[in-house]
Order: structure tokens, then C-alpha cells, then sequence
């Protein structure tokens, strides 16, 4: 399985500004990041899951495929600023301000880990996904808007997060109450197939660069 690499300012990567100041969102509670330490044969892990906030789930599937709290709102917003510096209206964000980032944000806030998205392919079987050799997946689909109580009929895109931790896969929905276990790698490839299916989501695989540069997240034979 792949690790994530040293903290990027380690490696001499350039993060944005006050990574982790005014977070947007807490993690849920009695969920912490990293594998649990406590005492017993088999230890039961901890799986970091933030919660959805405003339209913040690029944030969210950022920090629940990475198993850390690395990116903030306003970090986001530093990252759309310098994709489109001269734009009155930012084309990788809400004009709200309540979030909606783009792949752009996604690409660029994982390029300053080291890190890569690279593009599923849907018409690829799924068993040429090398897994052993992909951090996590990120997805986007189509979702309910939800106002209050009441679920609109309108669909909105949204990213969610899959990572697998302590040899169990896990999808990090920041919509979901709790983290859903898929179990192993064919419990992950049925719930990919499910949700593919349909034709409307997209599949990006989270890998560091040594991986996308070898192309050893698909394996061929």
C-alpha cells in the first residue's frame, strides 16, 4: 500500500499559506486521525471522516483521502486566487463563497503534497486497478440538495473520498454519519462498479508521482 510521503514542508514543497488556519468543519466525534493505539491483540483502527459543511466536500474528500487535517476553506480559496489571479469572479469556486471547488483546486492542493489525481478510465475493467500502489480515490457524483429536512429535486456534484485503512477499505462520504466500511480490495471494486454503472460518476486515483511516473497503478498482465 502506498504511504503518504513526508510533511511537504520536509520536502521542500510549497503548501498554502496558513494551512490549517479557520477550519471550516470539525471532525466527527470520536473519529481521530491515525491508527488507534490502544492496548489488545487486535486493536481496533481510527478512521479520520470529516463532516459535510456548506459546500466544502473538495476540502472534506482532500482531508478524508489523506487521513489528515491538511486543508482548510481559506487555503482553498489561496489556491483558486492563483489559478485565476485576474478573474473578478473565480471560476474554480462558489461566488458564494460557500465552497464548490473545482478539479483545479483538487489537482493543485495534491501537486503541492507531492502527490497526483490521475483519471479512471471507466471502459478499463476494474481489476487492472492496482490498488496496492494507490493512496485513495476520490469521486465525484451526482447528489440530493438537501435543504434542512427537505431533500430538493435537484442533483449537484460532489466529491467523496475512498481509503483504505488497516486492510479494510473505507468510503469517507463526508455526507454519511460515519465512515462505511467496503471491506477488501473486491468489496472496493464492487462498490466502484455500482457507482459506476450509471455513467455519471468519475473516478480519480490519488498516487505519488514516483507511481504515476512508472504508470504502476494499472496492472496490464
Amino acid at each position: 500500500m502506498v504511504v503518504l510521503p513526508e510533511p511537504a514542508d520536509r520536502l521542500g514543497l510549497q503548501l498554502p499559506v496558513r494551512l490549517l488556519s479557520t477550519f471550516s468543519c470539525a471532525p466527527l466525534a470520536g473519529v481521530k486521525g491515525g491508527m488507534s493505539q490502544g492496548s489488545g491483540a487486535q486493536p481496533k483502527p481510527s478512521v479520520y471522516h470529516e463532516r459535510q459543511r456548506l459546500e466544502l466536500c473538495a476540502i472534506h474528500a482532500l482531508n478524508n483521502v489523506l487521513q489528515q487535517r491538511l486543508f482548510s476553506q481559506e487555503a482553498a480559496d489561496e489556491i483558486c486566487k492563483r489559478l485565476a489571479p485576474d478573474c473578478r469572479l473565480n471560476p474554480h469556486r462558489s461566488f458564494l463563497g460557500t465552497g464548490n471547488y473545482d478539479i483545479n483546486v483538487i489537482m493543485a492542493a495534491l501537486q503541492g503534497l507531492g502527490l497526483t489525481a490521475v483519471w479512471w478510465d471507466r471502459r478499463r475493467p476494474l481489476t487492472q486497478l492496482a490498488l496496492p500502489h494507490v493512496l485513495g480515490l476520490i469521486l465525484n457524483l451526482p447528489a440530493p440538495v438537501s435543504l434542512g429536512l427537505l431533500t430538493l429535486p435537484l442533483r449537484r456534484r460532489h466529491w467523496v473520498a475512498l481509503r483504505q485503512v488497516d486492510g479494510v477499505y473505507y468510503n469517507l462520504d463526508s455526507k454519511l454519519r460515519a465512515p462505511e466500511a467496503l471491506g477488501d480490495e473486491d468489496g472496493l471494486r464492487s462498490f466502484l462498479g455500482a457507482v459506476l454503472a450509471p455513467g455519471l460518476c468519475q473516478v480519480l486515483v490519488v498516487v505519488t508521482k514516483e507511481v504515476e511516473e512508472k504508470n504502476s497503478w494499472l496492472q496490464l498482465d
